[in-house]
């Protein structure tokens, strides 16, 4: 059982500031989408990808009937973990042993909708290869992708989100419309100096100094916040001094990184020294926080109290470093990843100061999910829920760093997350070591610079990792051993004439005091290359992808000065520390246990088995969480392949639990086999198991959850048994525990047992009383497991009570939902004959057609539509929808191409049998469809039918 899911929002953020025009990226983008399934928008770091991307899928989404979601990935660094928020984000509650991915294409090949992943820049090969296995194994689902690279498949089509266009400050600025860039800075200027407003006097400095940011919108917000104590003119000429400070280290440095790193600079110069401290030690925090999370991990009782933490949080919002959001309990807070990765890159210049502070974190975390859990059994138990899925990337973060001491590197483009801290020898991937402490678009030295126009640039072909196109042609057996890398000396000479080797010749291992080319000194596999002399930094791997045309020449390939910006030795030193303890992998196995409502109530059971395994595998000592963890482990196998592994991990557990002396831990396990015997169908077993374990009672530390659930397991084999009063005094028993709590999740699971035993007596109005109730709770808590298995004997109870039609809707809803986590209801005989004796009734009584019919109109309700009908809640849903005829707005009108395809899909064709009667391709006549959809307003096909058939 478990399954309730309230999310964290995967939908269309709501926009919280005004959106700059940007007409013709949003035209294209549209264009794009209707006849591309992948479209990617690439940019730099604060070009305003995010947004445009939100806009975009905003003003398509009617095309797509099964909706728009949005897979958050900023705070996310496991790839393993990408198909999971991607099916979490689309409300998949998968239990099968299948592989994640393969479990979600499963899941949504028959549906129509828009994936938009945002931020995959860190995350590479795994959203690469969640694009492919969508567009592969689905006809109906399209991916938007937000990325500062692309993602290298040969479906992608690209859109470059380029910064806004400035007038020229010497030329006409007489225009009404100042254009993007000045409006922007407007905006935001009127938000701290109200009444700001462009004038003749003020445009030209404003057009000059949003050219001198280059049209980044992240720069001129954060130069617009400076208007509450400077006007235009001292902003431009303290801007002018940051700049020309910044370019005079290194004129190879492309502008417009020297730009948002100035902007930044800046910026932090402006906070009060507390507030950089804050800023930096914020920056271990993944995705939004709360004010509490900061306090926790900012605070250190010296140079940081809890009470200045207030103080510093509200000087960096005011300065728009932190952006501040609603969450379920009030407000949070978020860095943007840019100036995440900035104070990280702070932070790693105090040795010390990272490890320090992701322990906090992770110590926080724990506290917070102790607290939850001790709370679970009473009232408040969806602001829990909601708390924990706001919190879902901090938990992430916490339980990776005691398991592989891995964090977040920023603009770590490999695809993969380290396991352990970079050092020359391991864990040095393509990212160079100044990217190890920050991004291309802060580093003073800038990747891009040494790779010359980007038109230039050559990308890797799909499948293959950002190593460079020269290390490909290598042979390994050929490239530079760790003793030949080690070999080089600190004082790095010129590049020998060797060292350019044509691809796939021997290269020698360089002489002492000649080092490789920067741009082919990637070419030496991750796992053997050397740390860089101090004032050297490894090229980017961009830079490893430019043809040999562009590729820069000996004298060019001297990397940035130490002055320039951090050395590579720094982020390296820092990071050094990040090694995980015997101590801080028992402390993620802690907290994987603690977190065993969530993963199990909360509709997560994939990801729990994944942060379990891995902590299990990490602390194989025998200890008290150890024994926690393996029976959640047990309680999370939610399919009948896994029922055998979850027995033994249950049995395992109950062994260990008992030799230490922890009663509770064995009590917990003993519920997990008695549910794994009921699983089984083996329900004369499950009865005697759970008669023996209510009638010990609660033993010291047993949780109360599982305590009453303990009793729902008991009524349900009861009732499955034919033994409905002895289910029923059981279930009252429960319900008064539960009632006495303020509890609602398990007793939901009381009603609905209520509800099977007065089903077995044919008692039906009042099972349909309690099955109701039982729904009504299950919604509350949005428990989707529960919602399907109370529609399941709705549908039971309405054919038992001769409502055929009602009963063939129902089922058509119970499947949908059940699509969503299991087709096949664990494998369960017993709901599985539920299920065909509810379908065999209403058949026969209705016909096959007219069984169909409403069957059909029950598959295509979603959630809510069917929780209503299933309540009664809209009478007039009765019977199966008729298509409406819509009017669309005034003025629209359809190209003749558009026109035909209108007509062929009132004829009922198909999308393939639309574009074979018309010869085109399959994607066209797809993307003709889409945009008939959008033009008219409609969502469905049915309403164009309607439409054609009306105008005839």
């Amino acid at each position: 059982m478990g399954g309730s899911a309230p999310r964290r929002d995967c939908r269309l953020p709501v926009e919280t500031t005004s959106f700059v025009d940007r007409r013709a990226e949003l035209a294209e983008g549209r264009e794009l989408l209707a006849r591309a399934r992948l479209v990617t928008l690439t940019g730099p770091g604060g070009v305003g990808k995010t947004r445009l991307a939100g806009r975009i899928a905003a003003r398509v989404a009617r095309a797509f009937p099964d909706g728009v979601r949005v897979v958050h990935l900023s705070g996310l660094h496991d790839p393993a973990l990408v198909p999971v928020a991607a099916a979490d984000a689309l409300d998949l509650h998968d239990h099968s042993a299948q592989p994640p991915l393969e479990a979600l294409v499963a899941q949504v090949r028959q549906r129509r909708l828009l994936l938009v992943v945002d931020n995959c820049e860190h995350l590479l090969d795994a959203c690469a290869e969640l694009a492919a296995a969508l567009l592969h194994g689905t006809t109906g689902v399209r991916v938007l992708a937000t990325s500062r690279h692309r993602l290298g498949l040969t479906e992608e089509h690209l859109l470059e989100v380029r910064p806004l266009p400035v007038p020229d400050p010497d030329g006409e600025l007489s225009a009404a419309e100042p254009g993007p860039a000045l409006a922007l800075f407007a905006d935001r200027a009127a938000a701290v100096v109200p009444g700001f407003r462009l004038t003749p006097a003020n445009r030209p400095a404003v057009a000059r100094l949003c050219q001198r940011l280059d049209g980044l919108p992240l720069a001129i917000e954060l130069a617009a916040v400076r208007m509450r104590v400077l006007s235009v003119e001292q902003l431009l000429q303290r801007l002018d001094d940051r700049y020309r400070l910044l370019s005079a280290g290194s004129p190879s440095v492309l502008p417009r990184h020297q730009t948002l790193r100035a902007a930044v600079d800046w910026s932090h110069d402006l906070c009060t020294e507390r507030e950089q401290l804050v800023w930096a030690r914020l920056s271990v925090l993944a995705g939004s926080f709360d004010l509490e999370t900061a306090e926790a991990v900012c605070a250190d009782g010296a140079r940081v109290r809890s009470y200045d933490v207030l103080e510093a949080v509200a000087g960096l919002v005011d300065k728009s470093v932190l952006c501040r959001e609603p969450g379920p309990d009030g407000v949070r807070y978020r860095l943007l990843d840019t100036l995440r990765h900035y104070g990280l890159e702070r932070l790693r210049q105090h040795p010390g100061e990272e490890l320090t502070a992701r322990r906090r974190q992770r110590d926080w975390m724990q506290q917070r999910a102790a607290a939850c859990e001790g709370a679970w059994f009473g009232p408040g138990q969806r602001e829990i829920v909601a708390r924990l899925r706001a919190d879902q990337d901090n938990l992430r973060a916490a339980l990776t760093f005691g398991l592989t001491g891995t964090y977040p590197t920023p603009d770590d483009t490999s695809g993969s997350a380290t396991n352990g801290p970079p050092t020359p020898a391991a864990g040095l991937g393509p990212a160079s070591a100044d990217a190890l402490a920050v991004p291309a678009e802060l580093a003073p030295a800038s990747a891009d610079a040494l790779a010359a126009p980007g038109e230039a640039r050559l990308t890797p072909a799909a499948g293959v990792g950002p190593a460079s196109a020269d290390a490909l042609a290598v042979p390994a057996e050929d490239r530079p051993t760790l003793g030949d890398a080690l070999a080089v000396s600190a004082e790095v000479g010129p590049i020998s004439a060797d060292a350019l080797a044509a691809p796939g010749e021997a290269r020698p291992a360089p002489a002492a005091g000649v080092g490789w080319a920067s741009a082919d000194a990637l070419a030496v596999s991750a796992e053997v290359r050397p740390a860089p002399a101090a004032g050297v930094g490894w090229a980017s791997a961009d830079a490893l992808a430019v043809s040999a045309e562009v590729r820069p020449t000996p004298g060019d390939a001297l990397v940035v000065p130490a002055e320039v910006g951090p050395t590579p030795a720094d982020p390296l030193a820092a990071s050094a520390e990040i090694r995980p303890t015997p101590a801080d992998a028992l402390a993620s196995l802690r907290l994987a246990g603690t977190l065993w409502f969530y993963w199990h109530a909360c509709g997560a059971p994939r990801e729990g088995r994944y942060w379990l395994d891995r902590a299990l595998d990490a602390c194989p000592e025998p200890t008290p969480e150890r024994a926690r963890a393996l029976w959640v482990a047990g309680l999370l196998a939610g399919c009948p392949e896994d029922l055998t592994r979850g027995r033994r991990r249950a049995e395992e557990a109950r062994t260990l639990a008992r030799r230490l002396g922890v009663e509770a831990e064995a009590a917990h396990a003993e519920y997990v086999l008695g549910v794994i015997l009921l699983f089984s169908d083996d329900l004369h077993a499950a009865l005697a198991h759970f008669r023996t374990v209510v009638e010990r009672g609660r033993l010291p530390g047993q949780h109360l959850s599982l305590v009453g659930l303990d009793r729902v397991e008991l009524a349900c084999a009861l009732g499955f048994l034919g033994e409905a009063d002895q289910a029923i005094a059981v279930c009252e028993d429960a319900r008064r525990l539960c009632e006495r709590h303020g509890e609602e999740w398990v007793l939901s699971y009381v009603h609905r047992m209520l509800a099977l035993a007065h089903t077995v007596k044919k008692d039906r109005r009042r099972a349909e009383r309690h099955a109701r109730e039982a729904l009504r709770l299950k919604l509350a808590v949005n428990d989707i497991v529960g919602i399907g298995l109370t529609v399941d004997l709705l549908a039971q109870i309405a054919a038992q009570s001769g409502a055929h039609d009602r009963a063939a809707v129902l089922l058509g809803g119970a499947d949908r939902i059940w699509a969503d986590v299991d087709r096949d209801r664990w494998g369960s005989a017993a709901l599985d004959a539920t299920r065909r004796g509810t379908e065999t009734r209403a058949r026969e009584a209705l016909g096959a057609a007219a069984y169909e019919r409403s069957y059909e109109h029950g598959a295509t309700l979603d959630l809510t539509g069917i929780a209503r009908y299933a309540l009664d809640e809209h009478p007039e849903q009765q019977g199966p929808e008729q298509p409406t005829t819509q009017r669309p707005q005034p003025g629209v009108r359809l190209t003749r191409r558009e026109t035909q395809v209108a007509e062929l899909v009132a004829e009922g064709l198909a999308n393939q049998q639309i574009a074979d009667r018309l010869v085109i391709a399959r994607r066209t006549a797809e993307g003709h469809v889409e945009r008939i959809l959008s033009k008219l307003g409609f969502s469905n096909r049915s309403q164009i039918a309607a439409w054609i058939t009306a105008q005839r």
